[in-house]
This record gives structure tokens, C-alpha cells and sequence, in this order.
């Protein structure tokens, strides 16, 4: 077992204390179930508790690329309750992986998390949701000093600069997509339709002042085409309409959300992409073919997305964000399945993973877009009880240089974990 210190403990250790970590607990682990074919990784949590990051578009690294956040829970393989807690921490990367424990989360979901992720521009402050009495809160905490503010409003995604947050309905979420909102507080329009009352929120991180800048009833509104190929416009009146993944462009000027609604006596969702301004001005349908999942930003004017399209099905398409359409496919031969992508700083290479195969491994790959050359980093076997909402996905996220990699699997004996993959010999 690895050695875990509190925050006080790593506070007094970095004024000067000595510390002392179990020499080689995590030496080396290979995360890759073939890994002399793969890139030099390593496990950087261990157990008996499980650890997980989740969210792919999140800042895991802090900006130097030294301390890497996660979160920790003692179960798995059931939804999460009210009572259940998490614990939030971080590993010191150049302290053999130290597990640093720094506070705790009633607001969570398998695959979302706490929304954690360091504040944007900040080498010392961290942001997550937590539950309170009666509401969904989000906490900024300054590391360093321990002080703690708490926001009285959930977030999903935070804008460039820090300052702003965004977020949905997460009682409404965890009532139509288990696994995406927290456990705790029930959907007070659970029985509406497209409630006007419930939708994307607009959040001062200093003052605590909110707004709603768009409404489901307002989305459930915006006209739909007729196409009848990909879906039924006549079915919307009749679903249950819910809004989700949120991401502010890369200059803040844009938020873009998928707006998804299941049609009555149906188990499947359809989904479309909105994009507007930070105030909900401009709104925009950018996508509205029934279908589309896993997205990022490239650059201001142009989003990375998993959709469908009458040119060539269901693919990857960098759309513009723009009244016009513009799609333009994406690898349609080397990026062929689903995935949850993101460009690395320099945008030359886009990282990307899939869900498990008929042999339950689920690959982690690079692609160079300039060559257009696929370079795997590793496959990761997913036991079959790690499926539906607590499913472990990889979903890669990047250090600030772009020269790291940290997945989340259950590949090895200890549950889900973190694993950090060195890639700076194949971007360097």
C-alpha cells in the first residue's frame, strides 16, 4: 500500500519537514496490457481504495504539470446514495505518486465526478461540487493556505479565464442520464416535459450571482428540421428534454451544450448541439441531425465532434460554429469509432480512446493530424462488471506541455485507477 498524507502533512513537508514515502511503491507499474509495444507507464494510485479522475476536458495538472488531481471512494459497481462520500486529493508526480487528501465531495457521479479540475489560470486554487442541506454548492479551495469559499450553485465548466461558470440542472440529469448528476436532491419538475424553470445557468465565481441564460422550454422550442432520416420532429412535444456536457470555447466567447430529449414509450435519447453567447444570446443549432456525443474545442470557431451526418454517417467532423453549415470529416478511416477526444496544446495531435471491443480492451491512441498518422499508447482490459453507469471509461487527459498522459481503468487487480502515460518521446 502506498502512503497518503494530508494536506497539513504535505503543507509542513514543503515548508521544509522531511518526508518520508515507501521507497518504490509505484516504480515503474506498466499500465499497458502489452507494454514493451506501448509507451513507458506507470500507476500513479494504488489501493485498496479506488481512484478516478473521470471528465476528459477538465484540467487535471496543475499548471506546472507536478500535482495531479483525483478523486478516491472505498466502493464501486453501484450507483452512488445521498450518504456516500468521496474523498478529493491529489498526486505529488515527483514525490514517487504521494497521495495528498485535501477535502470531500457529497455531489458526484461515475462519470462526471465532482466536476474537480483546477481553477483556470491559477497555479494553487481547485474548484468541485459538493452537496449542502438543501442545494448542489461548488467550493473554491486554495491549496496552500487551506482557505475554502463556497459558491451556493453548482458548476459544469468554467470559462478560460476563471471568473465565470456554467452550469445545468443536475437534479434533472441524475433523473434522466444516471451516472452524469449527483444522488440527494430530487428534480422538482420531474413531471414537466421542458420545464421553464430548469436549464443552463451563468455563475460569478466572485460574487455568487446567477443567472439562466437558456431554458429547456426555450430549447424544446428552437424549430426543428424535417428530416425524418434521423429522427421524428413530430415526437418532440412528447419527451422528456434534458440539457448536458457543457464547454466554453477556447477564448470564452462561446458556450456550446448538447440539448437531448427521449421520446415517450422510448429508452434511447436524441440529441442536438447549441451553441451561444455567455449571456445566452445568438443561440445557435449547429447540429441537428439527432445525433451527436463526444466534442472540444479546436479554437474559437470550431468544435471537434462525434455526429452524424448525410455525407459520411456517423463520424468525426470539425464543425464550424457558425448560422451556416459547415462540416468537414475528420479521419474517416484511422478515427472510425466514438471516442472522447481533445488536441494537445500545440493542436497537431488529437488524443482519443474507444470503448471496450468484443474483447473488452479499450484503446488509448495519438493522432497526428498533419500526417495523419494513428500511434497507439496502450490497450487496457475492462472487466465485464465495469459496465453501463459505473463503466470505466479512459477518457486521456494531457499535462500542460502536452508531453504526459493520465487514463483511468480497471485493468490491473486493484479497480480503477490512474495511470500516467510518457508520450514526450513520440510529440518531443
Amino acid at each position: 500500500m502506498s502512503e497518503r498524507i494530508t494536506r497539513r502533512q504535505w503543507l509542513g513537508a514543503t515548508a521544509g519537514a522531511a518526508l518520508t514515502v515507501a521507497a518504490g511503491t509505484h516504480g515503474g507499474a506498466l499500465a499497458a496490457r502489452r507494454g514493451s509495444d506501448f509507451p513507458p507507464q506507470r500507476t500513479i494510485t494504488r489501493g485498496p481504495q479506488y481512484h478516478w479522475f473521470a471528465y476528459y476536458d477538465k484540467l487535471q495538472f496543475d499548471p506546472s504539470g507536478r500535482y495531479c488531481l483525483g478523486m478516491q471512494v472505498d466502493f464501486e459497481h453501484r450507483s452512488p446514495r445521498p450518504d456516500d462520500v468521496i474523498r478529493i486529493g491529489m498526486v505529488d508526480l515527483e514525490k514517487d505518486d504521494l497521495w495528498i487528501d485535501l477535502d470531500e465531495s457529497r455531489a458526484w457521479g461515475w462519470q462526471q465526478g465532482c466536476m474537480l479540475q483546477w481553477l483556470p489560470g491559477s497555479d494553487r486554487k481547485i474548484v468541485w461540487n459538493d452537496r449542502q442541506e438543501d442545494r448542489f454548492v461548488c467550493h473554491i479551495l486554495d491549496v496552500p493556505t487551506g482557505e475554502r469559499r463556497t459558491i451556493p450553485h453548482a458548476i459544469y465548466c468554467l470559462s478560460p479565464d476563471g471568473r465565470t461558470a456554467f452550469s445545468a440542472d443536475f437534479r434533472r440529469i441524475n433523473d434522466t442520464r444516471p451516472g452524469y448528476g449527483y444522488a440527494g436532491l430530487p428534480d422538482p419538475q420531474a413531471d414537466q416535459m421542458a420545464p421553464e424553470a430548469s436549464g443552463i445557468y451563468r455563475m460569478d465565481l466572485e460574487s455568487g450571482e446567477s443567472q439562466m441564460i437558456v431554458s429547456l422550454d426555450q430549447a424544446a422550442r428552437y424549430p426543428l428540421p424535417v428530416e425524418p432520416s434521423y429522427f421524428s420532429p413530430e415526437a418532440l412535444p412528447e419527451a422528456k428534454h434534458w440539457f448536458n456536457h457543457l464547454l466554453v470555447n477556447t477564448d470564452g466567447t462561446r458556450l456550446v451544450f448538447l440539448h437531448r430529449w427521449r421520446p415517450r414509450g422510448q429508452t434511447r435519447w436524441l440529441t442536438r448541439m447549441f451553441t451561444c453567447d455567455p449571456d445566452g444570446g445568438d443561440l445557435r443549432c449547429i447540429i441537428n441531425t439527432g445525433m451527436a456525443s463526444h466534442f472540444i474545442w479546436r479554437d474559437p470557431e470550431h468544435i471537434l465532434v462525434w455526429a452524424r451526418h448525410a455525407s459520411h454517417g456517423d463520424k468525426f467532423y470539425l464543425v464550424k460554429d457558425s448560422p451556416e453549415e459547415s462540416f468537414q470529416v475528420v479521419a474517416p478511416d484511422v478515427m472510425t469509432r466514438d471516442g472522447h477526444c481533445n488536441y494537445l496544446p500545440n493542436r497537431d495531435w488529437i488524443i482519443n480512446d474507444t470503448y471496450p471491443d468484443a474483447n473488452r480492451e479499450q484503446t488509448v491512441y495519438l493522432y497526428h493530424v498533419p500526417t495523419e498518422r494513428r500511434i497507439e499508447l496502450g490497450r487496457y482490459y475492462s472487466p465485464p462488471e465495469y459496465r453501463g453507469e459505473w463503466r470505466v471509461d479512459t477518457h486521456p487527459r494531457h499535462s500542460p506541455d502536452g508531453l504526459s498522459i493520465v487514463i483511468d481503468t480497471p485493468h490491473t487487480s486493484e479497480g480503477r485507477q490512474m495511470h500516467l502515460i510518457d508520450i514526450s518521446h513520440i510529440v518531443g
